[in-house]
């Protein structure tokens, strides 16, 4: 039997009940309908069900998630998905007087600037950062630091390796199987593909053809013209098999989509942020329509405040940004009483809380991460997740191995993380010298991709690019 994840209605179901129970909706009569049938939870952390359900639960599965997606969240005043309802409930970010937008139109720059080398920072952190939580993706908690202090790398300060990794712990705690070749120490030979490099080039193919007019129906046929399907994941699956049914967006967002506040559309936001320097507002608006294609309420604003942080740290300014003035920047743009908003604000103030302000202390601030959300929340879920990167950037206070070392140690989505704390710690560095050659080295300037004709691309073109792209 074919085992096709992320998209099976009998898995589905289960992750709906969760989302549900998240909003507030009372789905008390069809969980039980559910278990009575011998439908199971949902996966703990992969994409279908082991053992496969029993293929006679499909229809059901089907006419359930029709019913709870007729039932309203009493939560929606607070967290809405449309624009125009998002700018009623924030404040107006302050807007760059066009000197700045002159100093941040950058098209025929030339490499040495600033903003270039700043770029090139930013995408060279991504990689560094979505490599480094690479091999441990989808690990528990327990098993990345298991990991990390029999191999003499705890508090976490540089690559994964297997190297004297004792067999017993190896056996307990196996690497992510795909990344295990490309991510440890040993074995690192450019970057790898990845889906969070991958959004981000198709974000600058998206820019390069329709500018920043572009529509959620544009990002939608250059998904199909220039996507794999297998190259997806989670809601992003759920809306490419949306797309390929015949429903247009911003449905696809919905229909049988309970991964629709889920971290996908946060990891597509840095272009939109990169080509907006010192406007958060531009760049979430932006954001905003490439999310919808996939995502509601709160997995639609973690791609606003991404957005919104990197335009912020991109500002063309005499002076260097600081993590805590670009992290408000952000919650400028999204609903104050989101429960996004809730969690990024509970990562900062944990971090902030914590006394030493020692790689050694944040393990503290994980764990009140954790026990707040981990039991009630997939480890793809974008509200731990955005408190976990608000939490290590704050702890880090901007450095760049600080920041991606934290945050890919609190677990949960540790590549995804990685990237975005890389790609904001980078910005705020500068430039690519100011990161360690110990990142920098093993990526040899190549990133793999199946996007377009961006395979072996070099970062340092990659950010010239994206000057071209800046609107």
């Amino acid at each position: 039997m074919l085992r096709l994840t992320w998209v099976q209605p009998e898995d589905l179901l289960g992750h709906e009940l969760r989302q549900a129970a998240q909003e507030g909706r009372n789905a008390s009569g069809v969980e039980r309908r559910w278990r009575e049938a011998g439908g199971h939870p949902p996966p703990e952390r992969a994409g279908a069900s082991p053992p496969p359900q029993d293929p006679k639960l499909r229809p059901l599965a089907q006419q359930l998630l029709d019913e709870l997606a007729s039932t309203q969240s009493p939560l929606r005043a607070l967290e809405p998905t449309s624009l125009p309802e998002i700018r009623r409930l924030t404040p107006r970010p302050a807007r760059p007087t066009p000197e700045d937008k002159e100093r941040g139109s950058l098209g025929a720059a030339p490499p040495e600037t600033p903003e270039a080398k700043g770029l090139h920072a930013s995408w060279l952190g991504r990689a560094v950062g979505c490599l480094l939580g690479k091999p441990v993706e989808k690990l528990p908690l327990r098993g990345i630091r298991a990991i990390a202090r029999s191999t003499s790398n705890w508090p976490l300060n540089t690559w994964f390796t297997h190297r004297n990794l004792p067999q017993d712990v190896a056996e307990r705690y196996p690497w992510n199987r795909r990344s295990r070749p490309t991510s440890l120490a040993e074995n690192i030979d450019g970057m790898p593909e990845d889906d969070d490099l991958n959004y981000p080039l198709l974000g600058l193919l998206l820019l390069q053809r329709h500018g920043a007019d572009f529509t959620t129906a544009d990002v939608a046929q250059l998904w199909l013209d220039e996507l794999p399907a297998g190259r997806t994941f989670t809601a992003e699956r759920v809306a490419y098999r949306n797309l390929l049914d015949g429903i247009e967006p911003p449905d696809t967002a919905v229909r049988h989509n309970p991964f629709r506040e889920w971290i996908g559309a946060q990891i597509r936001a840095d272009i939109f942020g990169w080509t907006n320097p010192g406007d958060p507002a531009a760049a979430a608006e932006l954001a905003h329509r490439d999310a919808t294609l996939t995502h509601t309420a709160n997995g639609v604003y973690g791609e606003m405040f991404v957005a919104a942080a990197i335009a912020h740290a991109s500002a063309p300014s005499g002076t260097a940004p600081t993590v805590r003035a670009t992290l408000d920047a952000a919650l400028s743009v999204i609903p104050p009483d989101s429960r996004y908003a809730q969690a990024v604000r509970f990562g900062i103030e944990t971090a902030r809380a914590e006394p030493t302000g020692t790689p050694a202390g944040f393990a503290s601030v994980v764990d009140t991460l954790h026990a707040r959300y981990a039991h009630d929340h997939h480890w793809v879920h974008v509200l731990p997740n955005a408190a976990l990167l608000a939490a290590a950037l704050t702890h880090a206070d901007g450095d760049f191995t600080g920041s991606i070392c934290r945050v890919v140690s609190g677990g949960w989505d540790t590549d995804s993380n990685g990237a975005t704390a890389g790609s904001i710690a980078g910005l705020l560095a500068g430039s690519a010298d100011a990161i360690d050659d110990r990142w920098t080295a093993p990526l040899k300037n190549r990133l793999s991709t199946s996007v377009a004709d961006f395979d072996g691309i070099g970062f340092d073109e990659l950010a010239r690019l994206t000057l071209e792209a800046r609107t």
